[in-house]
């Protein structure tokens, strides 16, 4: 990256963003009852944790999944001091187009004016908006979990909410930026469940792999300051819309559209092996894509990021036996994925599959990093992947 001139600006960076699904298009459990539709009104206020250092911030509302403007009220961020928390006399209004009160159109998303608020890395910030109307639930993600709050009325400023309830989904939210002191990498990480982090610890989200590895490139004088951001939208698959759009469908908005993004880390496709399968045959109507299918569907992610200048880095499918997804047909698939990635001459290859394997069984996760489903690592095994994933490219 050029480094900026004495008199140019420092450009908006991702310090944090979550990929969102569309909670109308949530998948159904057979022989369970559709969720009713969650209206929304009041105050929503999410708590997030920031990846970069810098000292004004932008907030990202996304209506990317709504069928009618998301108009907002008025809108705060602030540092946070724990739980739902903040500090007031950190408390900024958020503006758009100068305006405290604005909409956010259906099916888009927009950012909000530059706050002058000064954030570290690590630090907690909350957003607080207020809607200005009842509006569906539409736009969710689960980044942090237990990380969102609704109270009634008007409480944008508030230090401490009252009658708040906590949500086990965010709304509308799904990125900051910062104005960094200098240039800095933005890594986002690109999966589905097991790098939103499903078994790595309930509500921890600092015990997620992009986490860990973000902490590991934070804070080394002298080298490029490093985001990580999370992509990941558990139970998600590359090539079929079934939890969240499909891999191939939201790598524009949720990669490529990443402010600053400079590299992607990928590793997605055990779904779409999986999906289907129970006691180790595929359920009928279900026809799981071969190998060749998925590493036609890899092979674009990377040519569309390296068309926009990203440096790609590929990462090898975790074993899975013992779980619900396993069968020798599906490990066969998984295996010839594997070969496919290992053999590339053209990215960087994380090899999460070979840092985590059983020594003594190949085709299951070692004991001690596996979170007891046999398919998500605990949080042992997040560490062990933000190590093997800890390599030089992202620091160039």
């Amino acid at each position: 990256m050029t480094a900026l001139g004495a008199h140019a600006a420092p450009a908006w960076t991702a310090a944090w963003a979550a990929a969102p699904q569309n909670f109308d298009a949530l998948p159904q459990l057979p022989g369970v009852p559709a969720a009713p539709k969650w209206m929304v009104q009041g105050t929503v206020r999410q708590v997030l944790t920031v990846a970069l250092e810098g000292d004004r911030v932008r907030v990202r509302f996304s209506n990317r999944f709504g069928q009618r403007p998301l108009r907002i009220a008025a809108a705060t961020v602030a540092l946070g001091t724990g739980g739902g928390n903040l500090s007031p006399g950190t408390l900024q209004p958020l503006r758009m187009g100068g305006r405290t009160a604005f909409e956010v159109p259906a099916g888009q998303e927009q950012w909000t004016d530059g706050a002058a608020l000064a954030v570290r890395a690590g630090q907690p910030v909350v957003v607080s908006f207020s809607l200005a109307e009842s509006v569906p639930a539409t736009v969710v993600h689960r980044l942090p979990p237990d990380g969102g709050w609704t109270a009634p009325g008007n409480q944008t400023d508030a230090a401490q909410l009252k009658d708040a309830r906590r949500k086990p989904w965010n709304l509308f939210v799904t990125g900051l930026d910062v104005r960094p002191p200098r240039p800095a990498n933005v890594v986002v990480a690109f999966g589905d469940s097991i790098t939103e982090g499903s078994g790595a610890e309930s509500g921890a989200e600092a015990a997620r792999y992009p986490q860990r590895l973000g902490v590991r490139l934070q804070g080394v004088e002298g080298r490029t300051p490093v985001a990580v951001i999370n992509a990941g939208i558990g139970g998600n698959r590359l090539l079929a819309d079934v939890t969240g759009p499909s891999g191939l469908s939201r790598f524009d908005a949720d990669v490529l559209r990443q402010s600053g993004a400079t590299h992607v880390l990928v590793l997605i496709g055990i779904n779409d092996i999986g999906f289907g399968t129970f006691q180790g045959k595929v359920l009928p109507g279900f026809h799981p894509p071969d190998a060749q299918a998925l590493t036609a569907g890899l092979q674009q992610l990377v040519d569309r990021a390296r068309a926009r200048g990203l440096k790609v880095l590929l990462g090898t499918l975790l074993p899975f036996e013992g779980s619900g997804y396993w069968s020798e047909a599906n490990e066969a698939r998984r295996e010839a994925v594997n070969r496919w990635i290992r053999g590339r001459q053209d990215v960087a290859v994380v090899d999460f599959d070979a840092a985590l394997r059983d020594p003594a069984d190949a085709r299951r996760l070692a004991a001690r990093y596996d979170s007891g489903d046999h398919l998500h690592p605990n949080a042992a095994g997040t560490a062990a992947m933000a190590q093997v994933a800890d390599v030089p490219l992202l620091r160039e």
